[in-house]
């Protein structure tokens, strides 16, 4: 079932407020009763919520956990996504790794022309620079990971799916993409980052709905 914006409103008054009568909610959307009625029914029937005469609405935990779970694996990558960090590949691995640090970054992703052409991780730049080379001249793009051996998502995609990629390839975040015509290839730009920090965020929002 997909709830409406004002349905989802009207769940959230009466978890904050309950119990709470139709008219005190009619009052805080700005709405009459007569208007918001055909909402409380749907709530009530579908039991979301639960109607005592002469107290009002309760929010009804046992039907809104699952339903909240539901509407946060179905979002959209590019409704939750993060902004990415990025660098171009004639930056230094120096400075790279300034970057990762100033951040607070797992990992940098690398452009060529505005597209997408590799990425390093901190694990990466640790082992690169306890090695014997020059940091301050040698490109970050020497030391890349770099497309096609990288994975990554779509906008479209769900946090269902984006979730499942990031287990799959045990990585701490994947770049959000769009596919551009080249003149030879397609090119990948970089649009957004999906990352276990966010799932964690997602999560911890989950459990403050549910408290």
């Amino acid at each position: 079932m997909e709830l409406s914006t004002r349905q989802k409103k009207i769940i959230e008054i009466v978890k904050k407020n309950e119990p709470i009568t139709g008219e005190k909610i009619a009052d805080l959307l700005g709405f009459s009763r007569s208007t918001l009625r055909p909402d409380f029914l749907l709530l009530t029937f579908s039991q979301l919520l639960i109607a005592k005469p002469k107290v009002g609405y309760f929010y009804n935990t046992h039907k809104i956990e699952p339903l909240i779970i539901k509407d946060i694996k179905e979002k959209k990558v590019e409704d939750v996504m993060s902004v990415p960090v990025i660098v171009r590949s004639e930056t230094s691995i120096q400075d790279t790794i300034i970057k990762i640090f100033l951040e607070d970054v797992g990992s940098i992703y690398i452009t060529e022309h505005n597209h997408l052409v590799g990425l390093v991780s901190r694990k990466d730049l640790l082992k690169i620079a306890i090695g014997k080379i020059n940091i301050e001249e040698m490109p970050i793009s020497m030391a890349m990971t770099r497309v096609p051996n990288i994975a990554y998502i779509h906008g479209n995609d769900t946090v269902e799916t984006a979730t499942k990629k990031l287990l799959q390839h045990e990585v701490d975040s994947l770049p959000v993409v769009e596919f551009i015509e080249g003149e030879d290839l397609n090119h990948l730009k970089i649009v957004g980052k999906f990352s276990k920090t966010l799932i964690s965020r997602l999560f911890l929002n989950l459990i403050k709905n549910e408290s």
